[in-house]
Formats: structure tokens, sequence, C-alpha cells
């Protein structure tokens, strides 16, 4: 089983899947492509559907998107509860990782990763301005507060316990910790913060982190 991923600085879509393989204590080898280059572009049209990554080649099929990843191993790997037991908090879990997967475009477009803001670097950029991510972010805290308190008594995680919305947003975390957003000013009582901070601290996102630094 083969994991195709960006360039682990900047490809947050493939940390989300390789996070979930890491929980499922998958047997998987990871191949990273620069897709930035005009090599890895070629490469990604022969072997991409979507020309894009991340893509997971399994059992002579290719899987592409994260979250077509992710729900892959929840099959898989059943006995790695991806989602919550509790049928209502899976449900929200489920709509919680789909709204980050698809949505926050002006958080996306104003906090994007490059060259010169890393994910775990220490420099930081200025906070991002302007309302359309304002909104963004207060939305993130307001469902990030709301899921805390009321699935979250089990551990320091979204659902309490590790679950697939926390793989999809490590990446915010790791912008709000870069872009030194202020979480308070969006409506944060301090629970978005903590929630921030635990996934900033997973064991596993500080594995990518450290192989992203070498």
């Amino acid at each position: 089983m083969e994991l195709i991923i960006g360039p682990r600085l900047y490809s947050t879509w493939s940390l989300r899947p390789w996070l979930v393989l890491k929980r499922c204590k998958a047997d998987f080898t990871v191949r990273e492509i620069d897709i930035y280059s005009p090599a890895g572009q070629a490469e990604l049209e022969r072997i991409s559907p979507s020309r894009l990554v991340p893509l997971l080649n399994v059992d002579g099929e290719t899987v592409w998107d994260s979250m077509a990843i992710s729900v892959w191993c929840a099959e898989r790997y059943p006995e790695a509860k991806l989602w919550p037991s509790d049928a209502h908090a899976r449900w929200l879990a489920r709509s919680a990782a789909c709204e980050m997967h698809g949505g926050f475009m002006a958080l996306r477009t104003a906090c994007s990763m490059g060259p010169d803001h890393t994910m775990v670097g220490p420099d930081r950029s200025p906070p991002p301005k302007g309302e359309a991510v304002d909104r963004d972010i207060r939305r993130i805290v307001e469902l990030w507060k709301q899921m805390r308190g009321r699935f979250g008594a089990g551990g320091p995680y979204l659902f309490g316990e590790w679950s697939v919305p926390d793989a999809f947003f490590t990446p915010v975390a790791t912008r709000f910790r870069h872009f030194q957003v202020d979480l308070a000013a969006q409506g944060d009582d301090g629970t978005a913060a903590a929630y921030r901070d635990a996934l900033l601290a997973q064991p596993d996102f500080l594995e990518w982190s450290a192989e992203a630094l070498r």
C-alpha cells in the first residue's frame, strides 16, 4: 500500500490521510512528489485521475481525494474507530469533516502555506485580515466550541477520542499558530485554543512535522 503525497511542508491535503493511516497503524509506504515542479506535474498527469494529491494505491486500485481515502480507512480498519461510536456524534463528525473539506476558502486563500511560512517553522506571519477571513474563523471557533462542549468529555479532541475530523482540522491549527490568529477576538472562551494546541501536540502530527523539516 502506497500513499502518494505532495511536499510535506506545503501539502495540507496530504497531511490529512497520512494522519488517518497512521491512526489505523496501517502498513504503508509514502512517495512524495514535488507537485510544483514540471516533472512533478507531469507525473501527476500520468498517475492521478484528478491530477492532484493525495492518492492511495491499494489492491490494484488508486483511491484519490483525502476524504475518500479516510472513508476507505474507516471501512478497512474498523478497529481504529475513526468515527465516534455515538450515532449523533458520528453524524455531526461527518458534517464537520465535510464542511472543512469543502469550505473556508477565504481562510485557505489568506493563510496558504508557502516557502516563506512553513507549518512548523519558528517564524510567524501577521494575522490575516478581512471580513471573509474573520467569518471563516468565527465559524470554526463556534464549531469547535459546540462539538467540544457536547461531545468532548472523553478526551482532548473534537469528539473526545481522536477521529477523522481531527485530521481535517489539523492544518487549520497549524495556520492559526503560524499566522498568530487571536481566537479570543473571534469568540473563543479558551475551548478552541485548547483544541488547537491538542492537535499540534498529537504524536503523529509531530512525526510529520519532524519529517517535513529534514
